[in-house]
């Protein structure tokens, strides 16, 4: 061994440092310095530890500067972006005021789909209640519900008004020419249908008693030829023409003129009939019947009695047991004869006995 070896120091001429050893040197291991190295590892762990903490601290400090610097901007963003979140709230909020309308569109399509039943219903009432107050007169119908009630009533009046605005129509005998010739019995039946044109009596289907407050055309002659002793006589006009067709004095008309040689042998007392006054199937087809007067004195016109819906007297239209003008219906406008009257003829009451 040399000097080195043995004082455990060696010079480096090269680099002129000196290396020393605690032990032998290097390739020659003592039991006693085998037991020494795990000494030197001791120490090298908790230095190693404490490098990796620090590492560790390092990177957890970076992170943290990361972190705070990620939660800066956010925070700058949070802060940088208030416009368009009260944007965003005002959208909703728009989007909150959409379903206002929304419901205004949503009763258009539950309108046109009327399949939500329970929608339209309470919007239907709501509509209807809209109606009621927009005439402000709902107020003015619960404090006046009959007027209300009473203008709808009154039109069917009014029209009935205008109806007997022109008033049944009576004649007395002295307005009718040569009355006082007639034969007793024929006077006898027109004073009691005048008497009954006094009574102001209505157009009434299906009655032959004045104590309905009304009768209807055959009534009237069923009503004044049995209460004149004519038991005979039948209920409506279509039979009424077949009793006075049998009995053999009946003058048919197909003239549709005034001063037509077919209205020769009219005299006061026939019953007059027309067919085609309104719609009905009936066998034979007549549907009217009145009874002749005579000439009036003022207007030199054929004259006749009995109850109508319609008819006039002076050109205007009457309704009821009245007064009319006998003149023969214009031609129809149509080729159905059945809706446009037509004249038949007249004839004699069966068993009226002249003196």
């Amino acid at each position: 061994m040399s000097d080195a070896g043995a004082d455990g120091v060696s010079q480096n001429g090269a680099a002129g440092m000196r290396a020393t050893w605690t032990g032998s040197p290097p390739g020659r291991e003592s039991g006693s310095e085998r037991v020494k190295r795990p000494t030197i590892l001791a120490v090298s762990q908790p230095i190693f530890r404490g490098l990796l903490i620090a590492a560790i601290s390092f990177g957890a400090l970076h992170a943290a500067n990361a972190a705070e610097d990620s939660l800066g901007t956010k925070i700058k963003k949070i802060f940088a972006t208030p416009t368009p979140a009260p944007s965003k709230h005002r959208k909703r909020s728009a989007k909150k005021t959409t379903p206002s309308p929304s419901p205004a569109a949503s009763p258009r399509h539950k309108k046109i789909s009327p399949t939500p039943s329970p929608s339209p219903t309470p919007k239907s009432k709501s509509k209807r209640k809209r109606v009621s107050p927009t005439p402000t007169t709902t107020p003015e119908e619960s404090p006046v519900p009959s007027p209300t009630e009473t203008p709808s009533p009154s039109r069917s009046p009014r029209p009935a008004a205008e109806k007997r605005g022109a008033p049944n129509v009576t004649l007395s005998p002295d307005e009718i020419s040569g009355y006082d010739s007639y034969p007793s019995k024929v006077r006898q039946i027109l004073d009691a249908g005048l008497e009954l044109t006094k009574q102001n009596l209505g157009y009434t289907y299906g009655s032959a008693d004045p104590a309905n407050g009304g009768m209807d055309c055959s009534g009237f002659i069923y009503y004044l030829l049995r209460e004149n002793g004519f038991e005979d006589v039948p209920r409506d006009s279509s039979q009424q023409y077949v009793w006075v067709r049998k009995a053999g004095d009946f003058n048919a008309v197909l003239s549709r003129k005034e001063d037509s040689f077919e209205l020769d042998a009219l005299k006061p007392g026939d019953l007059l009939f027309w067919r085609g006054t309104y719609n009905i199937d009936r066998d034979p087809p007549i549907t009217h019947t009145m009874i002749y007067l005579g000439r009036e004195k003022r207007t030199k016109k054929r004259v006749m009695i009995g109850s109508s819906d319609g008819r006039t007297y002076d050109g205007k239209q009457r309704w009821g047991v009245s007064v009319f003008d006998f003149k023969m219906p214009p031609p129809p406008n149509s080729g159905d004869a059945k809706i446009s009257p037509v004249f038949v003829g007249y004839g004699r009451i069966p068993g009226l006995v002249e003196e």
